[in-house]
């Protein structure tokens, strides 16, 4: 299928500025139709998995992700025999070991990973995790020292650690060793650890560099109860019981759903579904969520809340609530986190309007740069990422959020689109003098600038960026999997979507079209969601939903059609309410009928 075939109900421009294309080209299809015919999967799980790249000889176990089948050999990963041997030494000797995390959900998630294990030998873990604001990223010299003096004589660094170079020679001048966790890219040399297991260093070969740091703790687990085994010794708790803290860091951190990480995250939900975790058992109280647990809640619901501490309140309250098992602490930890969650939501909304004013004047002004760049005095700096994240999705193009503070000196967060490399682009402008510091990834980036420099920040960004910005944005598409009607949208449909998955980064959930429905009544739902009626051409109806959606152009669409016939796009779900399922369809884009 190509050129002009590949267009799906002839929209080269939708609301939301898309063409809209088939997924499948014809070999894909040709490999759907095998799927069928072979392993007797239904059509459209076919589609689904087809489409992703999944081969006829794959499907079956892509379908059913197993530990056994998909956990790599934990000693594959560089410095991982090492690690394994000094956490085990650790163990036998009930040594005080010290847990250093990041502030993010992946940070708490891990570093509540590695307590729950170590309490199971009665040790003393105390888990750290840096202020966003006054500390920054990673470990720091004066909190490795207070760790020391505190008595720990092993410290690991989770989510953090592989460039810490300075802080780690500070823990062993204070007479502890370290062990690194971690996942992020290598900025410079190896600090001096005893072992520093990352799938990203240059000499690690295993192949798992899609892991995040809750997957390489697992791992490094893995090994260690096998090296207190081998040595006559208690191996620990029973690790699969700990994968809902490995699933809700494999979604947070937006990691591939590929390999070893799909069976992580199935067969977590599982372990979270039976609310195991006293922490994730309260959490999914206060945030009412009423229904068997999904991707969805992890990355949308839960997530959010947990790194609502690190963002304005607390650092420490994620990775508390996650290794508590006290469930009247949990409650108030839960409690405490669902507040926060509320003021950073209503700080974000405010921050937004702002943004998004500025952002859309620009945006007028004859089609506005190819990166976003927004600053503001009176931002809170933990939400700037957030920021950045909506600025992307509403400008189709890499954007930036600055909180200046009152010296001059802004703290800002970057998101990119598909295919352009923002940390490449951070790392030179920190090269040409134009940054204070900054470091990143493809997608995200972080950046430290003087307020006298954001000029040629801008400029900067504008020569570097806007070739390949404007290329991307000109090949980009919506690409669908399937059509149906509202008739169609049972929930056997929804069921056997659901087998194909669990969906996320590298495996996208399925997108599916519905053509020429009426839009029979669309209205607003809370501060900016939308709500429609969709009534097929044979009458069939359906309950739709535009997540974020007012004031932008998908939204203003809905609108300007009401009553209309339209082509629209989106994903089919379960919605549950007071204990009933009724089918919904999220609606991603439209078009003219």
């Amino acid at each position: 299928m190509a050129g002009e075939e590949r267009n799906f109900l002839d929209i080269r421009q939708s609301a939301c500025g898309l063409a809209w294309h088939h997924r499948l080209d014809q070999r894909q299809e040709n490999i759907a139709l095998a799927m069928a015919q072979t392993h007797g999967v239904p059509d459209i799980v076919a589609r689904i998995l087809a489409g992703r790249g999944v081969t006829l000889d794959a499907a079956a176990r892509f379908l059913d992700p197993t530990i056994r089948e998909l956990l790599p050999d934990p000693s594959s990963l560089t410095d991982m025999d090492r690690a394994a041997a000094r956490l085990a030494e650790a163990v036998k000797r009930r040594e005080p070991v010290a847990i250093f995390g990041d502030y993010d959900v992946d940070g708490a998630a891990s570093a509540a990973l590695l307590k729950r294990y170590f309490n199971h030998f009665g040790m003393v873990a105390e888990i750290y995790i840096p202020d966003r604001i006054f500390e920054g990223y990673g470990p720091n010299p004066q909190a490795m020292k207070d760790l020391v003096a505190r008595g720990a004589s092993l410290i690991v660094t989770v989510d953090c650690g592989t460039n810490s170079e300075a802080a780690i020679e500070a823990a062993n001048a204070a007479g502890a060793e370290v062990v690194v966790l971690d996942h992020h890219q290598v900025a410079g040399a190896l600090p001096p650890a005893v072992a520093i297991v990352n799938p990203n260093r240059e000499d690690d070969l295993s192949g798992q560099g899609h892991l995040c740091a809750a997957g390489v703790v697992f791992l490094a687990l893995v090994r260690t109860a096998r090296v207190l085994r081998e040595g006559g010794h208690d191996a620990g708790p029973d690790l699969l019981s700990l994968l809902d803290l490995v699933a809700l860091a494999t979604v947070c951190d937006v990691v591939p759903l590929v390999g070893v990480n799909r069976a992580f995250v199935a067969k977590g939900l599982q372990a979270m579904r039976r609310m195991g975790n006293a922490g994730l058992a309260a959490l999914a109280r206060v945030a009412r969520i009423g229904e068997p647990l999904s991707t969805f809640h992890l990355g949308f619901i839960l997530g959010p809340r947990i790194n609502a501490g690190g963002r304005i309140g607390d650092a420490a309250l994620g990775s508390r609530l996650l290794s508590t098992d006290d469930p009247v602490e949990a409650q108030k930890i839960a409690e405490t986190l669902e507040r926060l969650n509320a003021e950073r939501q209503a700080m974000e909304q405010a921050m937004l309007a702002e943004a998004r004013a500025e952002t859309d004047a620009e945006l007028a002004a004859g089609g506005g740069p190819a990166v976003i760049l927004t600053a503001s005095d009176g931002w809170h700096p933990g939400i700037v990422g957030l920021i950045a994240a909506r600025l992307k999705e509403h400008a189709r193009r890499p954007a930036f959020a600055v909180s200046f503070n009152p010296n001059g000196v802004g703290t800002g967060s970057g998101r990119s689109i598909p295919g352009f490399d923002l940390g490449r682009m951070v790392r030179e402008a920190v090269a040409r003098g134009l940054l204070v510091k900054g470091g990143g990834h493809a997608m995200a980036a972080g950046i430290t600038v003087e307020r006298a420099r954001l000029g040629e920040l801008r400029a900067f960004f504008e020569e570097w960026a806007a070739d390949e910005v404007n290329r991307l944005r000109g090949e980009e598409v919506l690409e669908i999997d399937a059509a149906l009607s509202a008739e169609g949208a049972t929930f056997d449909l929804v069921d056997l979507i659901d087998s194909a998955g669990p969906y996320g980064s590298g495996h996208a959930q399925p997108v599916l079209a519905l053509p020429r429905h009426t839009l029979v009544d669309v209205r607003q739902v809370g501060a900016n969601h939308i709500r429609a009626d969709l009534r097929s051409p044979s009458g069939g109806r359906l309950q739709a939903m535009a997540f974020r959606a007012v004031e932008t152009g998908l939204g203003d669409f809905l609108f300007a059609n009401r009553g209309g016939a339209v082509h629209v796009v989106g994903n089919l779900s379960s919605n549950w309410w007071n204990g009933s399922r009724s089918v919904q369809f999220r609606i991603a884009d439209a078009a003219p009928a």
